[in-house]
């Protein structure tokens, strides 16, 4: 790589809504980087005050968002940074310290990377459960999602883009509704054409509770499910999709599935 090429800067986006603990470690983290980021904007997504004065504590901007959901909150994040690449963790994302390094890494490979993603590592399970829980939550992620969509999906908790897409996209995702998965939702918006990688090596450790009670996996299945709907042009764009998005209730024969059986 050619040393006088200056390396791009890295705006860290954490979507936040009430959630200083795990918030604090995420920071401390973020601290501990061998790259330093650029800046790190927590979004405010309607949190307690202890939220916002662990996030200024640690040196991070705070960046309000009165629009309720992790799509607004996630959107205006990536509006207010200034870098020239825009990272994504979620509050009880722990990035290990070489986090920022890979993704520098990642573009500077490949310049015509859109974007790249990895691994979130369900760190609070022993290692037999957690290498179940990870290959169940990332092959039906990656694997069944990937392929409807010809396109590899975004991990919320994990995964950072060009601002220059991200100025592209962000009149077209759905930022003021609260029921998307913002990241999949993304990565409709973004489209096959695009340049996105998943990056075995960019890991970082997650919290199991977005997976750890049936009612929380069903509220994401429903969240998935309508998302899919959203995103209906996307989904025809592929034969998987199509054939996917007739379990959503899209397309002719979708619309034959009563909607008590959609997710």
């Amino acid at each position: 790589m050619n040393e006088d090429v200056t390396p791009p800067r890295i705006s860290v986006v954490v979507p936040v809504r009430d959630d200083a603990p795990y918030l604090g470690l995420c920071l401390e983290a973020l601290a501990r980087q061998d790259v330093p980021p650029h800046e790190v904007l927590v979004i405010d997504n309607g949190t307690s005050r202890e939220t916002a004065l662990v996030a200024r504590a640690a040196g991070a901007t705070v960046v309000p968002e009165a629009m309720p959901g992790m799509a607004a909150a996630a959107a205006r994040g990536y509006d207010a940074a200034t870098g020239d690449l825009i990272a994504r963790l979620d509050a009880d994302s722990l990035p290990p310290m070489d986090w920022l390094r890979e993704i520098r890494g990642a573009f500077a490979v490949d310049p015509a990377l859109d974007a790249v993603t990895g691994r979130g590592v369900f760190a609070d399970l022993s290692p037999a459960r957690r290498l179940v829980a990870s290959a169940g939550y990332h092959g039906v992620y990656y694997g069944f999602f990937g392929i409807a969509l010809g396109q590899v999906p975004l991990h919320g908790s994990n995964f950072a883009m060009k601002r220059a897409v991200w100025e592209e996209v962000r009149g077209d995702v759905h930022r003021t509704d609260p029921g998307v998965h913002d990241d999949l939702d993304l990565t409709m918006r973004l489209g096959r054409t695009r340049r996105v990688r998943f990056e075995p090596r960019l890991a970082v450790a997650v919290s199991t509770r977005a997976i750890s009670s049936i009612p929380r996996l069903g509220a994401a299945l429903g969240r998935t499910g309508h998302t899919m709907r959203m995103n209906a042009d996307r989904l025809r764009e592929t034969r998987a999709g199509r054939l996917v998005g007739t379990g959503f209730g899209i397309g002719p024969l979708g619309r034959l599935v009563p909607k008590r059986l959609h997710p």
